[in-house]
C-alpha cells in the first residue's frame, strides 16, 4: 500500500514537498509544494514546461506533469520540514517515453515478466572541492597515494558523518566511508536494493552530498575527471538477479560461485558495452577518465577494454565473490535511472539470447592488456560512444526507440558544442603551425 502523503505530512511535521524528477542529462528538477496542496499533486502531478529542461521537447509541447511516487518519500535530514519525492513524467494523459525513471520502470517490468528482479548497489565517488571548483578543499591532502588516508578522512569528518548519519536515519544501511584514490576524493557505501529503490537513493544521495557540502562551505562534485593528474570518480554498480529470496546469480558449483544465468547477463553487457558506454559515461569529460594516462597514485582504476575477470580491478567487470558482479565502467556523471536501465536492458538481452561472455581474463589489464588481441576497446570519446548507441538494436529495443532518439539528439548537441570550443591547448600547440 502506498504512503498517504497527507497523513505523512502531519505525522512528520512536513511543511513542504520537493516533487523532483531527473532529466536526460541527470539534472534534478523540482517544484516546492506546500503540504496543504500535496493531495492534489498526488493525483494530477506538478506542472512543468518540458522544453525548459533536458527532455527533447519544444515550447509548443503541452504541460509536463511530474506525478510523485508516495513510496519514494524521504524527509530531508538537514531540513526536516521538507519531504523529497521522486516523480514519474506524464503528458497528455500518457507516460513520457523519454522520462528516465519511466524508462527504468519499463525495463524492470520486462525483467519481472521473465520472472526476475534486479538488485543493485552503487559506489558513489565524489570530490570535495572549493566553491569555485578549481582545487580540492583540503590543502593538506597531498599524499602521492592518498587512498584510505586516515587524517584526510578525519579532516572532513563533519561532512562525511553528517551524510552517513542521514543515511542511517533513513534506513539505507550504510556500512563504510573512505577517502578514495585521489586527493580530495571520497566514497560512501550503503546496502543494495531493488533497481528502482537504488536509483531513487542514488539520485537523492547526489542532492544530499551537494547540499551538506555546501552547508560546510565546500562543493561536492561527481564530475568524472575534475583534475587531469588525479584518479577520476567512478560509480561502480554491483549487480545480482533474484526470484523472491533466491539469488539467481549464486551457484556453489559454478565457476567463481556464479551461475550460468549470471554469465549470460555478463555476456549481454560485454556484447553491448560500447553502446552502454554512451549512457553510463555520458559526458565529454567521462572519456578523460576511461582513457586516462597514469595518475599520480599510479593507476586510473578505470577500464578501457571490454573484458571481465575474477577478483581483479583492472577489468570492466569484476566477480569479487559468489552471487554478484561489479560493473566498473560507469562514472559519477551517469544518470541514476538510465544507469540501472542500461544494465538491465543489456543483461536481459544476454539472458534471452544466451550470450557467451567469452574467456575470463585474469591478467593485469593496465600492464598486459596490449597482449590481448581480440578484446574490444571502449570508445575513445563521447562521439564514438554515441555512434555505437545509434547502431545498438539491443538498447533501442530495451530502453525504447523514443528514449534513444531523444538522448542521442541532446548528447550530439552537447558534443557539437564541445567540439566547437577553442581551447588554450589548441592555441599553444598550433598557433605557429
Amino acid at each position: 500500500m502506498s504512503i498517504d502523503l497527507v497523513s505523512s505530512a502531519k505525522e512528520l511535521g512536513l511543511k513542504y514537498f520537493l516533487i523532483s524528477y531527473t532529466d536526460l542529462f541527470g539534472a534534478q528538477r523540482a517544484k516546492l509544494v506546500p503540504a496543504s496542496a500535496i493531495g492534489g499533486m498526488v493525483k494530477a502531478g506538478a506542472s512543468f514546461a518540458g522544453f525548459a529542461t533536458w527532455l527533447d521537447m519544444t515550447p509548443a509541447h503541452p504541460d509536463l506533469f511530474a506525478v510523485p511516487d508516495p513510496d519514494s518519500l524521504i524527509q530531508l535530514p538537514w531540513k526536516p520540514e521538507v519531504g523529497w519525492l521522486a516523480a514519474d513524467l506524464w503528458m497528455d494523459g500518457k507516460e513520457v517515453e523519454q522520462g528516465p525513471r519511466n524508462t527504468l520502470k519499463r525495463v524492470v517490468a520486462a525483467l519481472k515478466a521473465d520472472g526476475y528482479e534486479l538488485k543493485t548497489g552503487v559506489e558513489c565517488e565524489f570530490f570535495l572541492v572549493t566553491p569555485d571548483g578549481k582545487s580540492i578543499s583540503d590543502a593538506a591532502d597531498g599524499q602521492e597515494k592518498p587512498c584510505y588516508d586516515q587524517s584526510a578522512l578525519m579532516r572532513r569528518y563533519d561532512v562525511i558523518t553528517e551524510i552517513c548519519d542521514a543515511m542511517l536515519a533513513l534506513g539505507w544501511k550504510p556500512y563504510q566511508n573512505d577517502h578514495e584514490d585521489a586527493n580530495g576524493q571520497f566514497e560512501m557505501n550503503w546496502h543494495y536494493d531493488s533497481a528502482i529503490v537504488t536509483a531513487d537513493r542514488h539520485s537523492f544521495f547526489k542532492f544530499m552530498a551537494k547540499s551538506v557540502a555546501e552547508k560546510h562551505g565546500f562543493r561536492a562534485t561527481f564530475m568524472p575527471k575534475p583534475f587531469a593528474n588525479l584518479t577520476g570518480s567512478g560509480c561502480h554498480a554491483h549487480v545480482s538477479l533474484w526470484k523472491g529470496d533466491e539469488n539467481l546469480f549464486e551457484d556453489p558449483d559454478g565457476e567463481l560461485g556464479v551461475s550460468a544465468l549470471a554469465y549470460q547477463f555478463i555476456g549481454g553487457l560485454i556484447n553491448a558495452a560500447d553502446a552502454v558506454c554512451a549512457i553510463t559515461n555520458p559526458t565529454v569529460n567521462s572519456y578523460k577518465r576511461i582513457n586516462a594516462p597514469r595518475t599520480v597514485s599510479g593507476a586510473t582504476w578505470a577500464p578501457n577494454t571490454v573484458t571481465y575477470s575474477g577478483n581483479n580491478r583492472t577489468h570492466m567487470i569484476r566477480i569479487p565473490e559468489a552471487g554478484r558482479f561489479e560493473f566498473r565502467l560507469p562514472d559519477g556523471a551517469a544518470n541514476p535511472y538510465l544507469l540501472q536501465a542500461a544494465i538491465a536492458a543489456a543483461g536481459l538481452d544476454g539472458i534471452r539470447e544466451k550470450r557467451d561472455p567469452g574467456k575470463r581474463l585474469d591478467i593485469n589489464m593496465y600492464t598486459d592488456g596490449h597482449t590481448v588481441a581480440d578484446a574490444k576497446r571502449l570508445p575513445l570519446n563521447l562521439l564514438d560512444a554515441l555512434r555505437a548507441l545509434e547502431k545498438s538494436t539491443v538498447l533501442k529495443a530495451g530502453l525504447g526507440a523514443e528514449l534513444i532518439e531523444s538522448y542521442l539528439k541532446l548528447r550530439h548537441t552537447d558534443w557539437n558544442a564541445y567540439s566547437r570550443h577553442l581551447t588554450e591547448w589548441e592555441r599553444e600547440s598550433t598557433l605557429d603551425c
